[in-house]
């Protein structure tokens, strides 16, 4: 058995704290009530795929969304429900994640766009704790800025070649089944974070038992 040298990690629902109810409900309140149609954790229309791969910019995808409602929003309220689901990073699980870079190399890898950037990384900034968000890896990767997504095989393809990673030393965690399928089509060994899960709690056996 290959030991485990390098860990990726998913941001929204394993770092980052999601409540995806919470945009469907602020769309529902500015008179978008079949928002979840449109885009949930398990899936999402093409908008959302071309917004997180960067294939159309910010105001592009705020006037989409005003052009498939009657009703009239402003930007801001726009930018304000899709970054309602956005609920912080705790600190402890910063420093967990740090405490590994002693024995492993970690990488984060996240399907994200430029409005969930601006804002996550505007409130750990305002918290202090930016710069200890990106000293927890030794390289991000957003999929607006790389142009692919997860679970597409060629999205970590791409992470194992750029970081020179061996597919069977790597472990790959996400809360998302299709992107754990994903990454286990590239030799990957993935797992699936469990809802509710605490990083730090869960981590440590995982890791124990990949090491048997």
């Amino acid at each position: 058995m290959n030991p485990i040298k390098n860990i990726i990690f998913d941001l929204g629902g394993v770092i980052l704290d999601i409540n995806y109810q919470a945009t469907i409900d602020a769309f529902a309140k500015l008179g978008i009530s079949n928002f979840s149609n449109l885009y949930s954790q398990k899936s999402q229309q093409k908008l959302f795929d071309q917004l997180e791969t960067g294939h159309i910019s910010s105001e592009e995808f705020i006037m989409r969304i005003q052009q498939m409602h009657s009703v009239h929003i402003s930007n801001e309220h726009i930018i304000t429900a899709w970054n309602a689901m956005l609920k912080g990073v705790k600190k402890n699980k910063l420093d967990y994640i740090i405490s590994l870079k002693s024995n492993y190399r970690t990488i984060l890898l996240s399907n994200t766009n430029e409005i969930h950037i601006a804002s996550f990384e505007q409130e750990m900034s305002n918290n202090q704790m930016l710069t200890h968000f990106k000293s927890c890896f030794e390289n991000i990767y957003y999929s607006s800025r790389m142009g692919l997504r997860k679970p597409h095989s060629i999205c970590f393809e791409k992470v194992l070649s750029e970081q020179q990673f061996n597919s069977k030393e790597t472990l790959f965690i996400d809360d998302s089944a299709q992107h754990i399928e994903g990454a286990k089509s590239c030799g990957i060994k993935a797992v699936l974070f469990p809802q509710n899960g605490i990083i730090q709690d869960w981590l440590p056996d995982i890791i124990q038992q990949e090491h048997r």
